[in-house]
């Protein structure tokens, strides 16, 4: 699998010992959590013992419902973005919510499971929970994404199935359960419009320009979506709603251009209905004063 280089690094003996440290300090690193939570469910697929994903009657006890997250999760080509996830946890006494031994919290994984993925996202830290009765607690922790440390490829954009673990530092236990839900992690997309003449004479030709693009997570940089059915809307000046003209396609770079006749003053805009792999985006309207 795929996961950031700075956890993906940590293997052999410097992972092991990695759960030598005070239970305390490892739960209050937030950039060892992530560590800590990727070797959880990687452990889990090859059958190693340290965090060993395990059933519901396993040490821990731990299952995991009531999964809720965003149904998309737009990623540019740089900044940082988190989601929030919730979820009910249900828990046997050997587990001891609050405790600085123990931590759990949501995942991603592309591919049909956890054991196969070909990629995987964490959080950066814990969930925080509370308790909801002895065994229960109600849950709330993020999936961070950082697309300008690689760790995405372009192929990722789509479809993602949702998880959730919980471990023990001082015993190495783990808890993993695929299967909660599903997003899509998708390529934040950019919308241009250019409307002209400005002003024009009624009954006129209006020529409007503007392009699609979305990120490339592998150069870090925006290209046009080549392709794709994009409309073509006008909203009157004394309106609050837009209508559509027509619908145009981009060309090999993304690019779109298109005429209409000018009837009123009023705003021209394109919009793009989106896809699984990239988001809808509308383009803000340019206003053509008609004469």
């Amino acid at each position: 699998m795929r996961i950031r280089a700075t956890v993906a690094a940590v293997t052999g003996a410097l992972a092991l010992s990695a759960f030598a440290v005070p239970a305390a300090q490892a739960a209050d690193a937030g950039s060892a959590y992530r560590s800590d939570a990727a070797r959880t469910v990687s452990h889990s697929a090859s059958g190693k013992t340290a965090f060993t994903a395990t059933t519901a009657d396993d040490d821990l006890g731990v299952t995991f419902s009531n999964f809720k997250i965003a149904a998309a999760i737009k990623v540019g080509t740089t900044n940082h973005v988190s989601t929030t996830v919730t979820y009910t946890m249900t828990h046997g006494a050997d587990y001891v919510l609050g405790s600085d031994d123990f931590a759990n919290g949501p995942f991603l994984y592309k591919g049909s499971s956890s054991d196969t993925a070909d990629n995987m996202l964490f959080g950066d830290a814990p969930a925080d929970c509370t308790a909801t009765s002895a065994t229960t607690a109600s849950c709330k922790g993020l999936i961070d994404v950082y697309p300008g440390d690689d760790e995405l490829l372009n192929s990722d954009a789509g479809t993602w199935s949702a998880g959730a673990l919980a471990l023990q530092y001082s015993t190495g236990d783990g808890s993993v359960q695929d299967g909660l839900g599903k997003t899509n992690v998708q390529r934040y997309s950019k919308l241009t419009v250019n409307a002209a003449p400005e002003p024009v004479k009624k009954g006129k030709t209006v020529t409007v320009t503007g392009k699609l693009s979305r990120a490339n997570w592998e150069d870090h940089a925006y290209h046009g979506y080549t392709g794709q059915s994009v409309k073509l809307q006008y909203r009157a000046k004394s309106s609050s709603t837009y209508t559509t003209l027509k619908t145009v396609k981009t060309d090999s770079t993304g690019n779109l251009k298109t005429t209409t006749t000018a009837t009123a003053d009023g705003y021209y805009r394109f919009s793009f209905a989106g896809t699984t792999t990239t988001p809808s985006v509308s383009a803000a309207g340019d206003y053509v004063d008609v004469q």
